[in-house]
């Protein structure tokens, strides 16, 4: 077994690392407001949520292959690496990659420990543009696209992901206000019992959508790094067993629960009720999909928090808590310029090491940080037993411990 084999090795179980916390971190886009109405039991959610992902996964390979190169210029426009990066055998490229990706995990699994939902698809970017930086220079990122239209950092991924939430969060105050002028008078019973029911029809579907998309990003990357180095030769098809393993593992992913994520976003940022979870879900549902049509790199993430909001907003006498939605932007803010500093690093630290030995290390690093925010994430454990507890009660309780 060559050196390079083994660097694409560690590449490919660190991007499927990637599409694993990419699942559990998006669960509660999907399913935070239909746990927190009781629509449907945390376990079943989450369930339901999975199994929609893996299915969503086998839906579409459009973007797979090119999946990068919205930010960075690691790919011709036909899927295959660019010929410099893979002139030493696939390992300059294989080197980018695998450091981009550890600047996504670390991001995405930092926030989770926070209970901060923040955009996975912005980190890997993020890890991605720095570690392309630091290997290519400032020419290796596709900041504006040619400038013909909206494409690059700007267009594609800054862009959406200002317009989106604010899209999102109109559309669902809009609908929330609507819903209970039509349904005044109506006994709250009734009401209640059939937004509830729309809730799982429409947060399916944003889980049948987050896995036709996401999981591409991960289909991508792996298939990528097989043609780096000559292990697969095909850029108008992903191999079956890369589509197997990422919609398997997002899957997984999904049901694990990020259930931080699903705490903060069902009960931190608004008191939802059945009517708000419906008019939330459906307006996610409808941004995330007119913008897919659209070839916008957008945030779930993004989407669903403005979604919250804006029912929140559009209910008459909601309790909006305004600075948990403070620090949720300001997590917005620094994913990029986080994810990138991470991916930056670790380049760096692979080069100077070099070759096999440099992958390594920065895989051992990964999963050295990896190991102490899971321990650091016990000391105050967030599972389906307590994700509905009261916000308010669940901070005060933790003040006085500390």
């Amino acid at each position: 077994m060559t050196e390079t084999t083994v660097v694409l090795i560690l590449v490919i179980v660190t991007a499927l690392g990637f599409d694993f916390t990419n699942g559990f971190h998006d669960t509660a886009n999907a399913m935070a407001t239909s746990i927190a109405t009781n629509a449907l039991r945390p376990k079943v959610a989450v369930l339901l949520s999975g199994i929609l992902n893996l299915v969503g996964a086998f839906l579409s390979v459009e973007v797979a292959l090119t999946v990068s190169n919205a930010v960075v210029k690691i790919q011709n426009s036909n899927g295959t690496p660019k010929p410099d990066l893979v002139a030493d055998g696939g390992s300059a490229l294989l080197l980018i990659i695998l450091a981009g990706l550890v600047g996504g995990i670390t991001w995405n699994l930092l926030t989770w420990l926070l209970g901060l939902p923040s955009s996975s698809s912005h980190a890997l970017f993020g890890g991605l543009i720095g570690a392309s930086i630091a290997g290519l220079g400032w020419a290796g990122v596709n900041w504006n696209g040619n400038g013909t239209k909206l494409d690059g950092v700007v267009g594609k991924v800054i862009l959406p992901a200002i317009m989106s939430p604010v899209i999102a969060g109109v559309i669902a105050a809009v609908g929330t206000w609507v819903i209970y002028r039509i349904t005044t008078g109506v006994a709250r019973r009734f009401t209640d019992n059939g937004f509830r029911w729309g809730q799982i029809g429409s947060a399916s579907l944003v889980s049948l959508a987050h896995g036709t998309n996401d999981a591409q990003k991960t289909m991508g990357v792996i298939t990528l790094a097989l043609i780096a180095t000559g292990d697969w030769t095909d850029t108008k098809s992903i191999p079956f067993w890369v589509k197997a393993a990422c919609a398997v593992t997002i899957a997984l992913g999904t049901y694990l629960g990020g259930w931080r994520i699903i705490r903060t976003l069902g009960k931190g940022l608004v008191e939802i009720s059945p009517p708000q979870g419906l008019a939330a879900e459906s307006a996610s549902a409808a941004v995330i999909l007119t913008s897919s049509h659209l070839g916008f790199a957008l945030s779930t993430t993004h989407v669903a928090t403005g979604s919250i909001l804006g029912s929140g907003v559009g209910r008459p006498g909601a309790l909006v808590r305004w600075a948990v939605a403070g620090r949720m932007v300001a997590a917005w803010l620094t994913t990029l310029p986080a994810a990138a500093v991470v991916g930056a690093l670790m380049w760096w630290i692979g080069h100077a090491i070099g070759g096999l030995a440099g992958a390594v290390a920065i895989f051992v690093l990964l999963v050295a940080a990896a190991a102490y925010m899971y321990l650091r994430s016990r000391r105050e454990p967030v599972d389906h037993n307590n994700v509905n507890d009261d916000w308010d009660a669940r901070r005060e309780l933790a003040d006085a411990e500390r």
